[in-house]
């Protein structure tokens, strides 16, 4: 492949997530210091590493858990101004007990708190294309299956036309 080929061959950034509802299905979500809206625990997956390595450690190192994730979600293609093309992992964290709840610990000094929100009301506390990302995830997780979305926007599945 020549410089010119490579070129034109996309290299997205890669982050994932993980979604952790309680038992009334509120999602937890965390309020980073470095940005003005919460988020679900997660980060940039690392060179060589994989996303679903890549949320197993950044649950650890956000939060303090140690835990093991479920299965992919959703993964939403999401280019955004300023940054470039992204591809966006959510996983299934499952249901943390109240053990893990008070086990939280913000290690790396990212994060200032920490909540279960109501789907219902996640736009009032994240940008809406997490909104519907996250929105995407928690219906392929009460469906069973995973989603393909772009912008959040889950793509319908082929046996759903």
């Amino acid at each position: 492949m020549t410089t010119d080929e490579t070129s034109a061959i996309a290299t997205p950034h890669v982050a994932a997530g993980a979604l952790f509802v309680n038992h009334e299905g509120h999602v937890l979500l965390v309020r980073p210091t470095y940005k003005q809206h919460w988020d679900i625990p997660g980060g940039y997956v690392e060179p060589g590493e994989s996303p679903r390595d890549a949320c197993v450690r950044e649950v650890r190192e956000e939060l303090g858990l140690d835990i093991s994730v479920g299965p992919m979600l959703v993964v939403d293609w999401a280019p955004a101004d300023n940054e470039g093309d992204k591809l966006l992992f959510i996983f299934d964290g499952g249901m943390l007990t109240i053990e893990q709840e008070r086990a939280i610990r913000f290690l790396d000094g990212e994060l200032a708190e920490w909540r279960h929100v109501d789907v219902d009301a996640m736009a009032t506390h994240v940008p809406a294309r997490l909104d519907r990302r996250i929105r995407a995830a928690v219906t392929a997780r009460d469906q069973g299956h995973a989603a393909y979305a772009e912008h959040g926007v889950a793509v319908p599945r082929l046996v759903d036309r």
